[in-house]
């Protein structure tokens, strides 16, 4: 196993385009920061509303690296679903349209074993992808802006959250992030063992999330109560809930505090059993195909 998966690792990093994910996200992080480096202020302003004629709001501790990070993940979590759809979609079918997944099939490996190797090549690429992520939005924006406390915004509120509480949680953001992203890389996967050629399964993966997600947003009662429970992009947004505190009598964070971890822990079982079904139904599947590429 520990072979064919460094085999599939190869495969994945060997090939030019696995690196414009890592280069797409470096620029459009840049252009953030350097937009929030010359004309913060102006989107502080936007976020506070009203509340900045009744309070007087400190602009120059609010724009600080744990803001800029918050605000990056934000605009581009929902966006990298199409970079991990361009490896998983890829790795069935990339092998068919190059002719060589009858080839691999008749290996002395089991099929199951196979597939279980792509996907989790597959997996580890996405979390790499959010690692680099993780590096040049956080670590990066602390080096330019600095650290201080940071300002959640809310439907009905804003939340501030102390400087030395907020690590861990973008730590468990992250990793939540890697279980939402796993969800379309498995769906990719999926799609992958019914075609010929990449670019159906990466096309298809990218439609379904955006049309679930536009569903996961409408404001129609009966979606929220029919639908939007069950959909895997309902979810995924649920890393932002680790930084939602309880407040106290007086209206403050409590430190240290997730306001619903149980929410949290739920959207988490939805992911993981899409991800299991999603991989379930590739290895049926693929064991039932008749190869002839």
């Amino acid at each position: 196993m520990w072979q064919l998966l460094q085999i599939e690792l190869l495969k994945i990093f060997r090939k030019p385009r696995t690196y414009i994910s890592f280069g797409a996200i470096a620029v459009m992080v840049l252009i953030i920061q350097i937009a929030l480096k010359f004309d913060g202020k102006s989107y502080i302003e936007f976020i506070v509303g009203s509340l900045q004629d009744s309070l007087d709001i400190p602009y120059g501790h609010i724009l600080n690296g744990y803001f800029v990070c918050f605000v990056i993940l934000n605009l581009l979590l929902i966006h990298i679903p199409l970079l991990v759809a361009l490896v998983a979609g890829d790795s069935i079918a990339g092998e068919a349209n190059m002719g060589t997944l009858r080839l691999i099939s008749s290996k002395p490996v089991s099929r199951t074993g196979l597939l279980l190797a792509k996907f989790t090549a597959s997996v580890i690429y996405t979390a790499l992808l959010l690692i680099w992520l993780a590096i040049i939005s956080l670590v990066l924006s602390i080096l330019l802006f600095g650290t201080n406390d940071i300002l959640i915004a809310r439907n009905d509120a804003l939340e501030i959250i102390r400087s030395n509480d907020v690590m861990w949680r973008y730590g468990l953001a992250f990793v939540y992030a890697t279980l939402a992203l796993s969800t379309v890389a498995a769906l990719a996967f999926l799609l992958s063992v019914f075609a010929d050629n990449s670019i159906g399964p990466i096309v298809s993966t990218i439609s379904i999330v955006i049309v679930c997600t536009i569903l996961s947003e409408m404001q129609i009662p009966l979606y929220d109560r029919e639908i939007k429970p069950f959909l895997f992009t309902s979810h995924m947004l649920a890393w932002k809930g680790f930084f939602y505190c309880k407040v106290d009598a007086g209206g403050t964070a409590v430190s240290g505090s997730i306001e619903n971890l149980r929410a949290i822990g739920k959207s988490s079982l939805i992911l993981l059993a899409y991800i299991l079904g999603f991989v379930s139904t590739a290895i049926w599947a693929f064991n039932k195909k008749d190869i002839l590429s």
